[in-house]
């Protein structure tokens, strides 16, 4: 497994009943989490001093219950700043677990000696964009979402990135790929962070399972000469690490080579010493 450890303002403090306790900075919070199906003693005084807790109902979604917490904070890692704020279906703005996939392909930009293009798909708010520009990389940054778009480039320039060669795109990343391969435009690294289901900002239809492999197969036209990486992260149960190596060997490795990876992703529990699952990443790397 592949784990998040370099953390300072973030922590998984515990796990129990399908949830997780939380530090976001000097802020707790208690989010639910299908993994967590076991039950512990809970010893932490913080289960029950939170800022925010949100209840998932059982008719689907959930709402969030707040005791004191800002509608908008921030937090770091190493040199970048995000914003953070409770949004529908849990979420916070920012998965801090890919904090060990920004450290992989951040080393590699670092260490390449040369211009590197990186062009991030499904790019949310940023966080990889913001890894990869902090090390050195011009980055294309692509998501269907206006709201998300801009939240990123406030992140960018939070993190003192506003003037990083940065392209911010609201658009379909399907069809984006597809103009970007009829343009000949190539990119050194390619990041995807796929969500299980969408829509475009046009209502195009996006299913994972239908439509993962034919996007890596076209992004992969995309690939330089000499390409870098290509990540793929997911959330989704039925996409294991073994099947994005699958899809990633034989879309990519086949034309190109090198070496492929894939394991789950993972954030320590500081309470007992677990690791909580967190989805798993596919890496392809050149040799």
């Amino acid at each position: 497994m592949w784990i998040a450890d370099s953390w300072k303002e973030y922590e998984v403090i515990d796990c129990s009943a399908g949830e997780k306790l939380e530090r976001w900075g000097k802020y707790i919070l208690l989010r639910p989490d299908p993994q967590v199906i076991w039950n512990t003693e809970k010893k932490d005084r913080r289960w029950k001093h939170l800022n925010a807790h949100y209840h998932r109902s059982k008719a689907g979604g959930g709402e969030w219950e707040f005791f004191d917490l800002p509608q908008q904070w921030d937090i770091h890692y190493k040199e970048l700043t995000f914003h953070l704020k409770p949004f529908s279906f849990k979420h916070t703005g920012l998965f801090p677990e890919q904090a060990v996939n920004w450290a992989w392909f951040s080393e590699k930009i670092r260490k390449a000696g040369r211009p590197i293009k990186v062009l991030n798909l499904f790019a949310y708010t940023g966080g990889a964009t913001l890894a990869a520009a902090a090390a050195g990389a011009a980055v294309t940054h692509v998501d269907a979402s206006k709201g998300m778009v801009t939240w990123a480039r406030e992140n960018a320039v939070a993190s003192g990135l506003a003037q990083a060669p940065i392209r911010w795109l609201v658009d379909d990343c399907v069809k984006f790929v597809e103009r970007e391969i009829r343009r000949g435009n190539h990119y050194d690294g390619i990041i995807m962070d796929p969500p299980s289901y969408g829509r475009g900002p046009k209502g195009e239809v996006w299913k994972i399972e239908e439509k993962i492999y034919p996007l890596i197969c076209l992004c992969e036209q995309l690939l330089s000469d000499d390409p870098l990486f290509f990540l793929i992260n997911s959330y989704t149960t039925g996409l294991q690490p073994a099947v994005l190596s699958y899809m990633l060997g034989s879309a990519v490795a086949r034309q190109h080579g090198g070496l492929v990876k894939a394991e789950e992703v993972g954030l320590p529990v500081t309470s007992n010493g677990l690791v909580l699952p967190c989805g798993a990443s596919g890496r392809w790397e050149s040799r």
